[in-house]
């Protein structure tokens, strides 16, 4: 058995477009231990939910992995058949989409859709299939479980639903889960309750979680470590503590900055990142972030940045953080002055 759960190394997965190719993940790596959490933050294109869908090999047609290993409990996930796969997907890998009312379909009750993906990984039969959901049902905390079998996913509200795509993740006990923006449609009470589901089942089933999120407040309070992901690649990794503390990449800092705070007035212009992403069709031949980046140099348009670790377990992709080279934080929180009729007065 391997040393982690799930390892994935030097992982390139490209688009093929009638325009060129797009590189959605361009040399990730990063490891992930059992009942540990990593979460994986970015701008909306910077790669996260390619790299889930690519660990799955659940890739649409015109998306290829190019390179790289994924190592699954000592599997090598590359060499699996597609009926191997389909073996694996739901019963030891289990994944939770943003959206649950497109992981349900809507024409079929929950609680057979539910069965069906138990007998399909479990040597059960229907009977014993049933009450291991509505047992499942219950452990995510919906009322009524035996009722809510019968129930078509338009009943049920989107946390209700997103509870039943957990309920259904955990009837195979799991060893990993990826949570692809859990929370996102979902409003924070409920958003709380299932974090906190999330966290309860890893605590009982010792499950790995690779959480993706444009959310830093539930990286902060879910993950034990964070990789910060632009344009494809790997941009800093770190635990996630260390890296709230001492941040060291400008695009880390950027998306930190942006963060709304309850101290700033209410005047105040929220903290954004100039510019746009680069098209991933034409990236690779520099530091993607340098047209973006305030702090950029001549070495930074002309060389890719590598990944290296400029402290134990912190790692940085940027020429001016290197280890050797150290760059000073200029921190600005910009803010507007509105005038109104009432400050006039």
């Amino acid at each position: 058995m391997s040393e982690h759960v799930l390892s994935v190394k030097d992982l390139k997965t490209y688009f093929h477009t009638a325009t060129g190719i797009a590189k959605a993940v361009d040399g990730v790596s990063f490891t992930l231990d059992a009942g540990k959490t990593m979460g994986i933050v970015g701008e909306s294109g910077s790669g996260k939910s390619v790299t889930a869908s690519s660990i799955m090999r659940l890739l649409p047609q015109n998306g290829k992995i190019m390179g790289g290993e994924i190592d699954f409990d000592g599997v090598d996930m590359m060499k699996l058949s597609k009926k191997q796969l389909v073996a694996l997907r739901g019963n030891e890998i289990a994944m939770i989409f943003q959206d649950p009312m497109t992981s349900l379909d809507p024409v079929f009750k929950v609680g057979n859709q539910m069965v069906e993906m138990i007998c399909a990984h479990q040597n059960v039969s229907k009977e014993a299939a049933r009450a291991m959901a509505i047992e499942a049902l219950g452990r995510v905390g919906i009322p009524n479980p035996e009722k809510r079998m019968d129930a078509y996913p338009y009943e049920l509200s989107g946390g209700m639903c997103q509870r039943v795509i957990i309920a259904m993740a955990i009837c195979s006990h799991p060893k990993i889960i990826i949570a692809d923006e859990p929370t996102t449609a979902l409003d924070v009470t409920v958003q709380a309750r299932v974090l906190e589901l999330l966290r309860e089942l890893q605590r009982n089933l010792n499950t790995g979680i690779l959480l993706i999120t444009h959310n830093l407040g539930v990286v902060w309070e879910m993950c034990d470590d964070v990789m910060v992901m632009y344009a494809g690649q790997t941009v800093e990794k770190a635990e996630t503590k260390e890296l709230y503390a001492a941040p060291l990449h400008p695009y880390t800092w950027g998306l930190l900055d942006s963060i709304p705070r309850l101290s700033d007035e209410s005047k105040g212009m929220l903290t954004t990142i100039p510019g746009v992403p680069p098209d991933l069709r034409l990236t690779g031949e520099c530091c993607n972030f340098c047209n973006r980046c305030r702090y950029a140099q001549d070495i930074c348009r002309t060389s890719v940045p590598p990944l290296v670790e400029v402290k134990p377990n912190h790692f940085v992709a940027c020429h001016l953080q290197n280890g050797t080279n150290k760059l000073e934080r200029v921190i600005t929180r910009e803010v507007e002055t509105v005038q109104t009729n009432r400050e006039a007065e």
